[in-house]
């Protein structure tokens, strides 16, 4: 049965938690779907994790829209959440509902995230006034460049309280918290009735978001302190590819069994054909 956000609003009102998965590929969201998550983000983490980059800021609306709809293609049932990138919503208001609009159309997405600050209230009322549901992302916002935790005093706190709240009002269906202090996170989830998931700010939301390279392990470095660890996928792929490297320096693969052979008495043609 498909997941709707009217799917993770029911399971709200019942106190019944859901996950979320932020993922680039086809062959990777596939394996996030088989496990039984609810609902797939298209990130534009894409950018630090396929493309090298130091940031969020390099991807454009075309890679983001080519990467959201290999995701939607590993699934037909989950809720798709696609990633505005800084560059769809850097110009005018107009060209932030188009870009919004291309990715409901030409990538299947079901809502549209969008990093928010004050100034950006219009723009999130003008993509749900086109009928496009939109989720604010609140809190850190990496497209901003500050990395720092949120609301961690009464008068942050306030502000994205009711930076929520009015966001809620003037049409998001959902929104994404992001490094939120966990006291102000739960005040958010407790006063709206839509959907928020945590990146970081808590277990008292509705939904978790981790990104799946976190999840597995698969690169190096420090990782956020709301992130976990729940497999170490990165030194099972390194110890699978030196098996390979080995077993082709040393002329062990391919062998017979993994090759393709001419029909028999074909060769004996061949050999006459070239004489």
């Amino acid at each position: 049965m498909k997941v709707t956000i009217s799917t993770l609003r029911e399971a709200k009102s019942q106190n019944r938690k859901f996950s979320v998965v932020s993922c680039y590929d086809y062959t990777s969201a596939k394996l996030v779907a088989s496990a039984g998550v609810d609902v797939l983000l298209a990130g534009d983490s894409a950018a630090q994790f396929m493309l090298g980059f130091e940031n969020t800021l390099s991807v454009t609306m075309d890679f983001m829209i080519a990467i959201t709809a290999a995701v939607r293609r590993s699934s037909e049932d989950l809720l798709l959440v696609a990633d505005m990138p800084y560059e769809g919503c850097k110009n005018s208001r107009g060209e932030t509902v188009k870009n919004a609009q291309r990715f409901v159309k030409e990538a299947g997405a079901d809502i549209v995230k969008i990093e928010m600050v004050e100034a950006d209230f219009d723009t999130i009322k003008a993509v749900a006034d086109a009928g496009i549901r939109v989720m604010p992302h609140l809190g850190i916002r990496p497209q901003t460049g500050k990395y720092k935790a949120e609301g961690t005093t009464a008068e942050i706190a306030a502000e994205i309280i009711e930076s929520a709240d009015k966001a809620y009002k003037i049409g998001a269906e959902m929104l994404l918290l992001e490094g939120t202090a966990r006291e102000v996170a739960k005040i958010i989830t407790q006063k709206l009735p839509i959907p928020i998931i945590s990146c970081g700010s808590g277990p008292d939301c509705d939904g978790q978001v981790l990104v799946l390279p976190d999840i597995l392990n698969l690169k190096d470095g420090p990782v956020p302190k709301f992130s976990k660890k729940f497999a170490d996928i990165g030194k099972a792929v390194i110890d699978g590819i030196v098996l390979y490297d080995s077993q082709v320096k040393q002329g062990i693969f391919p062998d017979d069994a993994h090759c393709y052979h001419m029909k028999t008495g074909e060769y004996d043609k061949l050999q006459k054909l070239t004489i």
